[in-house]
């Protein structure tokens, strides 16, 4: 396996290589053939945005970087590592975190508990501690000894966020953060995203929210039907809205 040097920082011929790269990925759940030929590229530091509607391929592609899909395949390079025969606990191993829509929290333990349990899956970097996270979520240092069960729905989106930061990853896979969360709620968690960008995380965001979403992207993919039919960047946003209203009516 190609060694990953500190902060994530791989060089190949005085190159720095992206944080994720895809190409001609094809994927499948069972006979269902649901991705074809997904192509996209994540530069380290940047925050990128999946945009579609229901059932575009979206998730299933978070899914098939982490090995969470059926047959795969083309190639997933994560830092330059060729990760698409690898098993999902190995793929965390680069440095990757993944955060589904159902989130997942262990409701009869404590928030402070279930920031507790994540491992360390980086070979380069540290999590961030206990008391970075509490400064990063205020909300969870005060809830800190209340079950799963007691946390609002913002809350337990938080401490999932939060307990991928623990355990070293600086790749985030987020899925349908911002969604059905009051609006005071989704303005932190875009605070969030502002300040894990600051601190240099690559993230790739699933969202249908697109007034969420369109802030804080620095690129946006469009996806319909398991393939990428739009690619552009921040600065070309405006240009594109007709285009976007017609593909996700927005």
């Amino acid at each position: 396996m190609q060694a990953i040097t500190e902060n994530f920082t791989v060089r190949h011929n005085g190159s720095t290589v992206n944080a994720l790269e895809i190409k001609d990925l094809k994927a499948w759940y069972g006979e269902s053939h649901i991705l074809h030929d997904v192509n996209l590229t994540v530069k380290r530091g940047e925050v990128v945005t999946l945009l579609g509607r229901n059932g575009a391929g979206r998730t299933s592609t978070l899914r098939a970087v982490m090995g969470l899909t059926g047959h795969r395949t083309g190639s997933i390079k994560v830092n330059g590592v060729e990760s698409i025969g690898l098993p999902t606990f190995q793929v965390a191993h680069l440095g990757v975190g993944y955060c589904p829509e159902e989130r997942g929290i262990f409701s009869s333990l404590s928030t402070e508990e279930n920031l507790m349990l994540p491992p360390l899956v980086s070979r380069t970097e540290k999590g961030m501690s206990i008391e970075e996270i509490y400064a990063m979520f205020p909300n969870l240092a005060e809830r800190r000894h209340s079950q799963g069960t007691r946390l609002s729905g913002g809350e337990q989106q938080m401490l999932a966020v939060a307990r991928i930061l623990r355990t070293g990853a600086r790749l985030l896979l987020l899925d349908e953060i911002s969604e059905g969360l009051a609006p005071v709620i989704v303005q932190a968690l875009a605070r969030m995203i502002t300040a894990l960008k600051a601190k240099g995380y690559t993230i790739v965001m699933v969202e249908q929210n697109f007034r969420f979403a369109a802030p804080l992207a620095d690129r946006f993919y469009v996806m319909e039907h398991g393939q990428i039919v739009e690619h552009f960047a921040a600065d070309q946003l405006h240009g594109k809205m007709d285009v976007l209203n017609e593909l996700l009516g927005v």
